[in-house]
């Protein structure tokens, strides 16, 4: 194991496993780093300090381990790979992830997976407001509960919560699905309860095991869009 501890990033060598201790190297230099890297590589991130901007844009097939809390935007953009938080996360977790996984152990705040494209997040505590805003094809997973206005106006993808959510729910949502084991504060504007049948029982027990969660998917329930905000309606428009 190598630990970084020089002013540059070093290139990738012939080892597998990297150590970047933070309270030796700068942000920069980890991420210069793990940019420099190639497929099948392990990092694993010590002293974070809740430093933000940590393991952006991974664009190899690698896996990073933080250990401890990360501050904003950890693994945004995420591209390719797997990024472990083992600890909380602050606004906007893994937003605008491509594919790949990012999960946090703990807590994460505001914005979580906000606009993401795809892959997979996975939050085991408790997700702020606004988690899976205009998401657009990622899947999340919450071990915990939401706050509120999660999932406005997503797009595409799932939204899978073992706890409660809440106001707001799924405000101006397009075809994005949300499964709630718990309560729901209340839906936003023409988000509502769907029927839960056996393809979406089939796809949340995926997502479940895909998070390494034991959950009944018989326990949740389903919502989704209405579809009255797709077509104009006159009552709606404004004369001037």
């Amino acid at each position: 194991m190598v630990t970084l501890t020089a002013p540059e990033a070093p290139t990738v060598d012939a080892l597998n496993e990297t150590t970047v201790d933070l309270a030796a190297s700068t942000v920069r230099e980890l991420n210069q780093a793990i940019h420099n890297a190639v497929d099948r590589q392990s990092w694993t991130v010590t002293n974070p300090g809740g430093k933000h901007s940590l393991a952006v844009g991974i664009n190899a097939d690698i896996t990073v381990t933080i250990e401890g809390h990360a501050g904003y935007y950890a693994a945004g953009m995420h591209q390719k790979g797997d990024v472990t938080i083992n600890g909380n996360a602050g606004v906007g977790l893994a937003e605008n992830i491509m594919s790949g996984r990012v999960h946090a152990t703990g807590d994460a705040s505001q914005s979580a997976a906000a606009t993401g494209h795809g892959g997979l997040v996975v939050i085991d505590g408790n997700a702020g407001a606004r988690c899976g805003i205009s998401m657009k094809g990622v899947d999340i997973v919450v071990g915990g509960n939401i706050g509120h206005m999660s999932a406005f106006m997503a797009q595409a993808g799932r939204l899978v919560v073992c706890g409660d959510a809440g106001d707001a729910l799924g405000d101006s949502i397009y075809e994005a699905r949300l499964y709630v084991k718990g309560t729901v504060a209340s839906l936003g504007a023409d988000c509502i309860e769907k029927p839960l049948r056996e393809e979406h029982l089939a796809e949340l027990a995926e997502l479940l095991a895909a998070a390494g969660r034991t959950d009944n998917p018989a326990d949740f329930k389903r919502y989704g869009s209405a579809r009255n905000l797709y077509h104009f309606h006159v009552d709606n428009s404004t004369s001037y």
